[in-house]
């Protein structure tokens, strides 16, 4: 490392001890007061470095890089409301365990609350969103304030990556010279150790669940007749995914999967009991009363959808989270494990085996014969249908494909309506706080980490909320195909009571919020291919190559649709 000058050297210092630790993606945002940081990260040899315009867009490329790789991502600004602007991501990635590293550059302590442009207080600005605070400090060149910097990028990424993932913000007060002026410095009093190694290295150690209590946890998954396994978003979904698996077909109960959990698209889901369309069947008047388990073995996040989540409120339940992060809604659980989900499922499966189950065969088939009922169902449903737009992009995606599902209705269809399938797919998703705002950043972040084309599925809304997301693309030369559903406003308030509960015009105007956008224009701006598809085989035709692709529905025969899916399930079980 070749030291340009004193406000450059302790970031050029923090930045190599970042890409030491293991850090490979960093994501910037124009700007003066950050140019050192920017610069910085740029110059970094094993750090691949993104520009983009808009923080709010730079923020959720940032998250969807971090999101994929599983490594944690640096992206930085400039002071003022740019660093406010991360704030949404920020958040994000707290409530979706991310690890991000935040730089934010801020004016000196002399500088602020005197009138200067650019600076607001950006002490603690994202609140208990960050997982940890610095203010980085304005040190005298020289050795103490390298051994400083390179000791505190350690503790960052460790941070932001150990435990509980998730952001770390640390805020840079820097003094001229903000540009790369060459100063007389000596290299030797920068450097980091002469091996390349990191600073100060730390592990994380695999947790194992405890003898005793694997003891207690197998006696009870053999003695419960009726027992489900719910598999939520997790980190190595695919580890997980195969274990939950396992652990599903030796007890004999139902794995009830949704889609971001890796267990619903794969080898794992053809080699055990996966249920992938418990959500309408848990609407079906009558099944939801047969379906109440006596034992239940969460395993990650909390699936979506709000009638199993109902379901599980009178269920006993174990809740398995290695980072203890109380994702509990239902304050129902008695128990949650702190250990490593793969080794728990994989150790009680061979406890389980060694035993007699008691599982009731007849509450297997059950769930297994009902879910098999939907997928016939969905396809007889006239197009156009929403949830047949979103299939037909799963069954065309090339084997090991991303999909990056937009909150609101879209991730709602898919746990719904997504049947399982040997074929590995990769869905992501934003569930931590659920927004609509970032998703197609976040696309391009994860297409960023993944080197191929991702597909996004999405509403119009949530497109036209993240245009920026589609000018990063552009510029960052990202392939995606997005899939838009175009129903006219925020489609999934047409399902809840303020639609009929409102006045009619009101509602539309400042609840539903339709819009005369031509997507054909965004696609033009974007610089993206544009097709028209008014069903699921046009969507299969289009969805093979980068671009826009349109299907335009209407919301008040979306809602009749997928009401009546649901009539004809009932009748059919």
């Amino acid at each position: 490392m070749i030291p340009i000058n004193r406000t450059y050297a302790p970031v050029q210092a923090f930045v190599d001890e970042l890409a030491r630790c293991g850090m490979r993606h960093a994501v910037t945002s124009p700007g003066s007061r950050n140019a050192p940081l920017a610069l910085s990260l740029a110059g970094a040899p094993l750090i691949e470095t993104r520009s983009v315009i808009d923080e709010r867009s730079a923020g959720f490329v940032a998250l969807g890089i971090a999101k994929a790789s599983g490594r944690p991502v640096a992206v930085t600004c400039t002071s003022g409301t740019a660093a406010a602007n991360l704030l949404p991501a920020v958040v994000e990635a707290h409530e979706s365990r991310v690890p991000l590293v935040v730089m934010t550059a801020d004016r000196p302590p002399e500088l602020r609350d005197v009138g200067a442009g650019q600076a607001i207080d950006q002490i603690k600005l994202y609140g208990s969103f960050a997982k940890w605070f610095v203010e980085v400090g304005s040190h005298e060149p020289g050795r103490a304030s390298a051994v400083h910097h390179r000791a505190l990028a350690c503790r960052a990424y460790d941070t932001a990556s150990a435990g509980r993932p998730g952001p770390v913000h640390l805020n840079f007060p820097l003094r001229e010279p903000l540009a790369p002026v060459p100063e007389e410095l000596d290299p030797e009093v920068w450097a980091g150790r002469e091996d390349g190694t990191p600073w100060v290295r730390a592990s994380e150690p695999r947790a194992a669940p405890e003898a005793s209590r694997l003891r207690e946890l197998a006696d009870a998954v053999v003695q419960a007749r009726r027992g489900l396994v719910v598999c939520g978003t997790v980190r190595r979904a695919d580890d997980t995914a195969r274990a939950v698996a396992r652990l599903a077909g030796v007890a004999g109960w139902p794995a009830l999967a949704e889609p971001t959990s890796g267990l619903r698209c794969g080898p794992q889901a053809a080699s055990g009991p996966v249920v992938a369309h418990y959500d309408p069947l848990l609407a079906v008047e009558g099944f939801g009363e047969s379906a109440i388990p006596e034992l239940v073995l969460r395993v990650g996040d909390t699936p979506t959808s709000k009638r199993l989540r109902t379901l599980l409120e009178g269920a006993r339940q174990v809740v398995v989270d290695p980072d203890g992060a109380w994702h509990e809604p239902t304050r129902m659980a008695e128990r949650i494990e702190r250990c490593d989900p793969v080794l728990l499922c994989e150790q009680l499966a061979e406890a389980v085996a060694e035993r007699r189950p008691r599982a009731d065969h007849d509450w297997l088939r059950m769930w297994l014969d009902a879910d098999a009922l939907v997928p016939d169902l969905v396809a007889a449903t006239p197009d156009p249908f929403e949830p047949k737009v979103w299939n037909a992009v799963a069954a065309e995606a090339p084997h090991g494909s991303t999909l990056l599902v937009a909150s609101s209705m879209p991730v709602r269809d898919v746990e719904a309506y997504l049947p399982r399938a040997d074929k590995p797919l990769r869905i992501l998703a934003n569930r931590g706080a659920n927004g609509i705002d970032g998703t197609v950043s976040s696309a391009v972040g994860a297409a960023l980490a993944s080197e191929h084309r991702v597909f996004v599925l999405i509403g119009d809304l949530a497109l036209l909320h993240d245009l920026g997301g589609l000018l990063a693309a552009r510029r960052l030369d990202v392939e995606l195909t997005v899939v838009c559903v175009n129903n006219g406003g925020g489609g999934i308030f047409d399902f809840l009571p303020v639609a009929e509960a409102a006045d009619a015009q009101t509602y539309e105007a400042h609840i539903a919020t339709p819009t005369d956008i031509d997507f054909e224009d965004v696609a033009d701006l974007a610089g993206l291919a544009y097709h028209q598809a008014t069903n699921d085989r046009e969507v299969r035709a289009a969805v093979g190559a980068p671009g826009l692709i349109e299907v335009r529905t209407d919301r008040a025969q979306n809602v009749e649709l997928h009401r009546d899916l649901i009539r004809r399930l009932s009748d059919a079980l």
